[in-house]
């Protein structure tokens, strides 16, 4: 059974003593094949994203990246992650978005790439949580509601 505690200084080294352990120690995790695998959402678009070591060629869907998404906002978005931690050329990306639309599979991808930089070197977590990368975006479109012409819109009133 456990000891009983009968002085406020028993309390406080129970306290201290159960306080003292450190922050979690992240660890690299990597397939055989030496990718970091991770899954990033945004919306209703879900991303896989593989990272492995390369000269920075991302495909998105079999496809390049530019042709994926050709709006250049959306490819700033997506590399958001690697230019905050100064990888944009070290590491190749292989990404399979489905769902949502073209804004919502960047921000998926965003995140997935953010998770996945992670599980590859875990120093880069503090500097990726700090960009808010590594939150995913939780808001989502609102259902639409009987007797609304949508969400909240009301149907047009009239007097008479």
């Amino acid at each position: 059974m456990a000891e009983t505690i009968s002085s406020l200084q028993d309390l406080k080294a129970a306290t201290t003593a159960s306080v003292e352990s450190e922050a979690p120690k992240y660890v690299q995790k990597i397939d055989k094949l030496g990718r970091a695998y991770a899954t990033g959402k945004r919306k209703n678009a879900v991303a896989r994203v593989w990272v492995k070591p390369g000269t920075g060629k991302i495909t998105v869907n079999g496809r390049d990246e530019q042709v994926y998404f050709a709006r250049p906002v959306l490819r700033m978005i997506l590399r958001q992650p690697l230019e905050v931690t100064a990888r944009a050329t070290q590491y190749d990306l292989m990404v399979t978005v489905a769902g949502g639309g073209l804004s919502g599979q960047a921000g998926a991808v965003r995140h997935g790439l953010a998770k996945a930089l992670t599980h590859y070197e875990p120093e880069l977590r503090s500097i990726l949580k700090r960009g808010g990368f590594l939150t995913r975006d939780s808001r989502v479109v609102e259902r639409k509601k009987y007797g609304k012409k949508k969400a909240r819109r009301s149907f047009q009133f009239s007097k008479r």
